[in-house]
């Protein structure tokens, strides 16, 4: 009489009805230590993005009576977030791999959004053809809009209020707070 093995203890002898039909060299593979770790290559691109911003804060050249905070300010704060960022990544996928045996009985369907892409890039490409003649806060709420209705947002009247809302706040942020010059289009620069 033979006894009967607890599925458990059996598949360290048999092999995994996931892995079986695969080579040595291809399990061989899927336990090394890259394995689970391939997140660490958006660190990697975040840290090379993060240094072009260095290199391009470090050659800027702005003058000598330039006030705070500056055109080197904010390209600042994006190079050191990228950098932390980047830290942190590299950490969450040194500490815990992401094995691709832990997902492989899960199945997705993977798709592209037509409509959202389709909407997003149509607002990009009317922001970026009636800028001057609309103006940024115009042209902005639209991009907003155009994007907000791409991703599924079906009120359109709190969509276009709230585009405009935010559009306004960033014309007067960078117009008024910063000395920046944005397109004020047929608004005719009021503020």
């Amino acid at each position: 009489m033979s006894n009967p093995v607890p599925p458990s203890a059996g598949m360290a002898e048999t092999q995994r009805p996931e892995t079986a039909g695969t080579s040595d060299a291809t399990l061989a593979v899927r336990t090394s230590w890259r394995d689970g770790r391939s997140g660490l290559l958006l660190s990697l691109l975040m840290v090379l993005f993060s240094t072009y911003l260095l290199i391009g804060i470090l050659t800027m050249d702005v003058g000598e009576g330039t006030d705070f905070p500056g055109p080197k300010f904010f390209p600042g704060i994006l190079m050191v977030a990228g950098y932390v960022l980047a830290v942190l990544l590299a950490l969450h996928y040194l500490r815990s791999p992401e094995h691709p045996t832990e997902t492989s009985a899960r199945t997705y369907r993977t798709f592209t959004d037509w409509s959202a892409v389709l909407w997003s890039a149509g607002g990009f490409l009317l922001f970026a053809l009636t800028l001057e003649t609309l103006g940024w806060i115009i042209a902005a709420a639209m991009l907003f809009w155009f994007v907000a209705k791409g991703f599924g947002s079906r009120r359109p009247l709190f969509d276009i209020s709230f585009a405009l809302l935010i559009s306004s706040a960033i014309y007067l942020a960078f117009s008024v707070g910063l000395g920046l010059n944005l397109p004020s289009g047929i608004l005719g620069g009021g503020f």
